[in-house]
């Protein structure tokens, strides 16, 4: 029996931003380009939770995020600290996996089938996310399942802070009842 695990860290940017600067916590935090009062170009990176229910969300042209939200706090994409935390929450989860696929800077694949069972791997995702939490002051959401794309979408059921554990004879009836478009590269016009 296989046994995955597929690990998002919650507003990965935005969260790497607030942890550094507590007073932000709570604010509409948007990562991207210079939105220069609304008529600067590039998009938005990452926004926190409370800028998303401006509905301001990533890929969107800052311009846009602008008009949806004039008050958040517009900060530049700061690498060299996202590939740092990065880093060290990938080395974390790592530890716990038999097979580590890392599949960008806040998403992980963890094979994680020897541990035997599906509650012996929510035990294991709970002990990550306490990890991460801990060392690195950082939320994560889990979708635990029997392979890559059952484990990612349920990783997004949840967000933020969720985990969400989909068995084998589970799968149909926790996808049938999804839109199309929650199928990983499905997009507005395959749907």
């Amino acid at each position: 029996m296989r046994i995955i695990m597929h690990m998002d860290l919650d507003a990965f940017f935005a969260a790497c931003e607030i942890r550094e600067r507590p007073e932000l916590e709570g604010k509409a935090v948007i990562i991207g380009a210079d939105p220069k009062g609304g008529k600067g170009r590039g998009v938005v990176s990452t926004a926190s939770y409370a800028a998303r229910e401006y509905g301001v969300h990533s890929g969107m042209p800052i311009s846009r995020a602008y008009r949806l939200c004039p008050n958040g706090v517009y900060l530049p994409v700061n690498f060299q600290l996202y590939w740092q935390v990065s880093n060290n929450v990938m080395t974390i989860a790592r530890r716990y996996a038999d097979k580590f696929q890392q599949s960008s800077i806040d998403e992980a694949f963890l094979d994680v089938s020897s541990c035997g069972s599906f509650e012996e791997a929510e035990r294991i995702a709970k002990k990550i996310r306490m990890d991460i939490l801990e060392k690195e002051k950082l939320t994560c959401s889990v979708g635990i399942g029997p392979n890559k794309l059952v484990t990612k979408i349920a990783s997004d059921f949840k967000k933020p802070d969720g985990l969400t554990i989909v068995k084998e004879n589970e799968v149909k009836k926790f996808l049938f009842p999804l839109p199309v478009r929650k199928l990983y590269g499905v997009g507005r016009k395959t749907e």
